[in-house]
């Protein structure tokens, strides 16, 4: 983020990558024209733009973006009220159920984006590291991990295991960080 507001293109590029689909499925809730999508995903990407200095968390950007967008879609629904004539009255409001249809489709968009970035840092991890955490912070249908069945199955000392899980984790949050994702940490589904 920081790169795209000091104008680096290829940074520019890489965020839109990232984020258009979250953009187009927050249009896509509210039922826009393709046209009318097209529309508010570059309102949305001009505002990011107008603010991109302004934001001090990058790991709220997914939240920023997606909160710019729906209020995008809605002042263009508002806009398009007064100018089209609709027969039903009841066409012309967004129902409470839809709102909530519209959050729980950017909450979901947003925990797959954490997913993956947590998926693409843990396979930087060494072979080691991921074989740790696979064992104990995984944890298996009958019960949480057994320490001793771990250490055994990995040949590390018992008392070596935890502090061995705690580097591994270490390495893990300071590739989320580095990631921008480390503090969607506390979402969760």
């Amino acid at each position: 983020m920081r790169s795209a507001a000091d104008g680096d293109q290829s940074a520019w590029n890489e965020l839109v990558d990232r984020f258009s689909g979250l953009l187009w499925a927050t249009c896509h809730a509210f039922r826009l024209s393709t046209a009318d999508a097209g529309d508010v995903c570059q309102l949305t990407w001009l505002r990011l733009l107008e603010h991109l200095d302004s934001i001090r968390d990058p790991s709220r950007l997914p939240g920023w973006l997606a909160t710019t967008c729906r209020r995008e879609c809605l002042v263009l629904l508002r806009r398009n009220k007064r100018l089209q004539p609709v027969d039903d009255d009841r066409l012309l409001f967004l129902g409470s159920d839809a709102v909530v249809a519209d959050q729980a489709a950017d909450t979901a968009l947003l925990v797959a984006d954490r997913d993956r970035g947590l998926w693409h840092a843990f396979e930087r991890l060494s072979e080691r590291c991921q074989q740790v955490l696979r064992m104990l912070v995984v944890i298996p249908e009958n019960g949480p991990p057994s320490y001793q069945l771990a250490a055994q199955a990995l040949g590390l000392p018992t008392g070596s295991l935890g502090p061995t899980r705690g580097r591994c984790l270490a390495q893990l949050r300071d590739l989320l960080d580095a990631e921008g994702i480390s503090g969607l940490a506390n979402d969760s589904s």
